[in-house]
């Protein structure tokens, strides 16, 4: 079995906590109901007896570990959120339970909300009508959504991207005059 004193346990233990008592109240919404398998390990804090208590927490220690090895438990830190958020910054996602957003900014905050993100252009195009294509340094792809001249944006270059009015994004590539974008990818 394994002890719950030992440094992998207590990572694991102390992860699936913080990952999970975070999210709904970050979000003032009601705090989900606990998976199972944390309950379980959570319930043995009021064992009374102090050699029963360690054996509890040692055979539900264990159970997580293995959960987590089968990807039957995946365990994440806000750190791991705010790199996520970032990354997909820009997409239409679904709530899933606040991971990615999907509620008040202000509420959203303490998760690692996005408002913009600075990154270098990795490539850019022009389609058939002047409008650039630009990949930056993640991959992910940006397209020009309204006509507007502006100076050819190259790799290398640095590039800010913000959110906008009613849902929108807006680019400023080297500092030049914003322009109305969509993340397509």
């Amino acid at each position: 079995m394994m002890n719950l004193t030992s440094d992998f346990g207590m990572k694991v233990v102390l992860a699936v906590l913080a990952s999970t008592s975070c999210v709904a109240p970050a979000l003032g919404k009601e705090p989900q109901a606990r998976p199972e398998i944390l309950q379980t390990l959570v319930n043995c804090r009021a064992v009374a007896d102090s050699a029963a208590r360690l054996a509890c927490y040692d055979a539900q220690v264990a159970r997580l570990d293995a959960a987590e090895s089968n990807k039957e438990l995946v365990v994440v830190d806000k750190e791991e959120i705010r790199k996520a958020r970032k990354g997909l910054f820009g997409l239409a996602l679904p709530d899933l339970g606040g991971l990615f957003g999907g509620g008040d900014e202000k509420k959203d905050e303490p998760l690692g909300s996005v408002s913009e993100i600075e990154s270098t252009i990795k490539s850019a195009r022009a389609d058939q009508y002047g409008n650039w294509s630009i990949i930056i340094a993640d991959g992910a792809r940006w397209v020009q959504t309204e006509p507007k001249s502006m100076r050819d944006p190259k790799p290398g270059q640095a590039i800010r991207i913000r959110k906008a009015a009613l849902g929108s994004f807006m680019a400023n590539v080297n500092g030049q005059t914003g322009f109305k974008v969509k993340r397509v990818n």
